[in-house]
């Protein structure tokens, strides 16, 4: 006789074994990820480099939107007050306006074509400001939150500056975005027009600075950032504190609105700029077909997009890094936009196509949280070969034919990496 079970039996034994099958894969994923030698000495190469503060060998420079990327690193490589201090040194040298400068050098090597600002506050070194980007203040919070994640000292939020608690400072930064970079129509920051996360305007000419040919846009990147900066700065500030705005209503509606304007919903991916004051581009080009890559990664970070959104996210990258014979999520846009439309870098060149760990490393945390693990780990590996098989950490690859381009010791790569390995660890101890 055949016996035949009740239907909600049925179905409980099914589920049963499902999520049995589902730890089982969980515990051999977390296994493999645990055995992989690649994870070690990647992060053990990484630490080794994170023994400076520059971007890498071709900069002299500290850069806040480097800094803020690999400061985790730092501080298992040096001590908490000499991290504090490098940080510092960004408040020391603030606009008044509250803007925040790109990089800091010591002004013995303050040779670049840039326009230096120098303070009474940090005597002996030089700063500039690459007026073409919005991401500086955004980076410089981003990085406050991360440093006292990690030593747990708060000490430095009411670290006083020229008359002024860090706290207050990072709030000018705020108020000098709303102010200087911001658009009242579509309630979004602003900036010139550069390719995703780039710092290269499109117009010929020195690309990173605000000239008469500028056009000024909005996009992804830099409002996924300001968002973040937000959500940090609210987790930071100590309980009573009195704001100068209400900055967690700010976050609201800069969501909303990045969700209203930059989204595109037919597409599942975010449209690369609005125009404030005319397109850089011929009329017939349909900027709109070209991919995001590091600003998408960056809207997920903020928690713009939904556990769908960010699985098709995903999809749409590993397609496009699938074209290419060397190409990996890092690769920055795609396709890149034709030389005659973008004079101030060739495609397949640098922010132009060019294929960077430095973002593409980013999304492997996402990845972890959204529950796509295997996806994260098989999207790392590519990574991993090629800064071994190059031996270091190099700023950017070239995605026809996988040569190391640019910096030979980028320490952005450098910091990405190795958190991406910590977390994917992490995950890999706790399953």
């Amino acid at each position: 006789m055949k016996l035949i079970l009740p239907a909600f039996i049925s179905l409980s034994l099914f589920f049963g074994l499902n999520v049995n099958a589902q730890v089982n894969n969980r515990a051999a994923l977390a296994k493999t990820i645990l055995a992989d030698s690649r994870l070690d000495t990647i992060q053990a190469r990484a630490l080794k480099l994170l023994s400076g503060f520059s971007a890498g060998t071709s900069y002299n420079e500290v850069w806040i939107r480097d800094f803020n990327t690999f400061i985790k690193g730092s501080l298992q490589a040096h001590p908490k007050e000499e991290v504090k201090n490098n940080l510092l040194m960004f408040f020391k040298i603030q606009g008044e306006d509250g803007n925040i400068v790109d990089g800091v050098v010591d002004s013995a090597k303050a040779n670049v074509g840039y326009k230096y600002r120098y303070s009474p506050l940090l005597r002996g070194w030089a700063a500039h400001k690459n007026t073409v980007e919005t991401d500086q203040e955004s980076s410089l919070v981003q990085a406050v939150k991360k440093y006292i994640d990690v030593t747990g000292d708060k000490s430095i939020l009411t670290e006083v500056i020229g008359g002024k608690t860090v706290l207050e400072r990072m709030e000018d930064a705020f108020v000098y975005l709303q102010k200087d970079r911001w658009s009242k129509q579509y309630g979004l920051v602003t900036g010139a027009t550069t390719i995703d996360w780039g710092d290269v305007q499109s117009e010929s000419g020195w690309g990173v600075a605000i000239n008469d040919k500028t056009k000024w846009t909005i996009d992804i990147y830099d409002n996924a950032m300001f968002v973040k900066a937000l959500h940090d700065f609210e987790a930071m500030k100590p309980k009573g504190y009195k704001e100068k705005q209400n900055w967690a209503l700010v976050a609201v509606n800069t969501t909303k609105n990045v969700r209203r304007y930059l989204w595109d919903k037919p597409t599942l991916k975010y449209i690369p700029h609005i125009y404030l004051n005319g397109s850089p581009f011929s009329p017939d080009f349909n900027e709109k077909e070209i991919l995001y890559t590091g600003g998408s990664v960056c809207a997920i970070i903020a928690g713009f997009n939904t556990p769908a959104e960010v699985k098709e996210i995903n999809r749409q990258m590993v397609a496009a890094a699938a074209k290419e014979n060397h190409g990996t999520i890092g690769i920055t846009v795609y396709p890149p936009y034709p030389a005659k439309q973008y004079p101030n870098m060739q495609p397949y060149n640098y922010q132009n196509g060019g294929d960077w760990t430095w973002f593409g490393g980013r999304m492997i945390a996402p990845l972890v949280d959204y529950g796509y693990v295997n996806e994260a780990y098989a999207e790392l590996s590519p990574m991993l070969d090629r800064a071994l098989a190059n031996k270091g950490f190099f700023e950017w690859y070239d995605v026809q034919t996988g040569a190391p381009k640019g910096s030979g010791d980028f320490r952005g790569e450098a910091g990405v990496l190795y958190e991406a390995i910590r977390i994917l660890k992490q995950w890999a101890a706790k399953n």
